[in-house]
């Protein structure tokens, strides 16, 4: 079946945390150990995931870099070796994220619900899931207090995310089974999920983009194309031309970190409004660059979303019509044709 569904007003501050929230880092206890010779050989990050298995080893890395581990007094690097009977000192951080998820009453634009699934809009400025600074405030928090049994799922039922400022249609989990369900479809591919996107420049036809997506080597928090990444393919077709800019139709093929930023940006046609991989609007009216640049988000509404109903085994589709803020601007652009 379809499902269309509208917009409904979003009531609360996303970014408002409350006074009680746990800060994001505490300093617990010196850890002092001390390398077995039988470890000789090794690296240092593989040494100390061996001997503190309670820690990742990325979390371990990440505190060799940060300078919280000191290997007989001196900064270390995850690829020193180690050669037995080394005096090691960790100076761990507690995570707020260690800590458990507090629910919390934050309006959901629940677009169906039943025992299996719920399907939600989520709006602009709604983190998905805790992390980075935004432990409280998320959607994860918001879904805790509206099903409480999702306590007794991983990560709330969540099995897939979209950015902060990315407005559109999410699928929770409510079961073990659902969620076993959902990640396989994922993973094989069947969840269909199509996106409307602003792009800045003129583009006048569809195409595909298949680049692997990594972390950045330098800027941590960005992603980037790079042949160490895992693989990325995005599909797109050209809806409507405006001046300076085009609206396009994206399908997503894999689901990598910020992937139709990413594509899209490398083929010199980033989102309007994107904070991070956006660029400038090009040879184009002053009135209309103007516009463009005072677009306060990136330009990206998940507007349809089609998977395997995992209680039914049948297809089941939902679409959400274009947001506010971007069916605004689209109606300016409109005008100034």
């Amino acid at each position: 079946m379809i499902n269309s569904v509208k917009n409904k007003d979003s009531t609360g501050d996303y970014n408002v945390k409350p006074q009680a929230a746990v800060s994001d880092e505490l300093t617990t206890n010196v850890v002092n150990l001390t390398i077995p010779t039988n470890y000789a050989g090794s690296r240092l990050d593989q040494a100390l995931a061996k001997l503190v298995p309670n820690w990742s080893r990325s979390r371990l890395q990440t505190w060799i870099v940060e300078k919280r581990i000191l290997v007989n007094g001196q900064i270390s690097t995850a690829k020193q070796l180690v050669w037995g009977n080394e005096h090691v000192e960790i100076f761990p951080l507690k995570i707020a994220a260690e800590s458990p998820f507090v629910a919390e009453a934050i309006h959901l634009n629940i677009i169906e619900e039943d025992e299996t699934l719920i399907i939600i809009n989520k709006p602009a400025g709604l983190v998905t899931h805790p992390g980075n600074g935004n432990w409280q405030g998320t959607l994860l928090n918001a879904l805790l207090h509206h099903a409480p049994e999702l306590k007794n799922i991983p990560r709330a039922g969540i099995v897939h995310r979209l950015d902060k400022n990315t407005t559109g249609l999410l699928v929770i989990a409510k079961t073990l089974a659902a969620q076993t369900s959902l990640v396989r479809q994922l993973q094989q591919r069947i969840v269909k999920r199509d996106y409307l996107a602003l792009v800045l420049g003129e583009i006048k036809q569809a195409g595909n983009i298949d680049a692997p997506i990594g972390r950045h080597p330098i800027h941590r928090t960005k992603m980037t194309i790079t042949s160490k990444g895992k693989p990325a393919r995005t599909h797109y077709q050209v809806i409507e031309n405006f001046e300076g800019c085009t609206l396009l139709q994206c399908s997503l093929e894999t689901g990598r970190t910020h992937q139709i930023r990413v594509h899209l940006n490398a083929i010199g046609h980033a989102l309007v409004g994107d904070p991070v991989y956006g660029g400038k609007p090009g040879k184009t009216a002053r009135a209309i660059a103007q516009i463009l640049t005072d677009f306060p988000r990136q330009a990206l509404h998940a507007q349809k979303l089609a998977l395997i109903h995992p209680r039914t085994e049948q297809i089941n589709q939902w679409e959400t019509p274009t947001p506010e803020d971007i069916n605004d601007l689209l109606q300016i652009l409109r005008k100034k044709k």
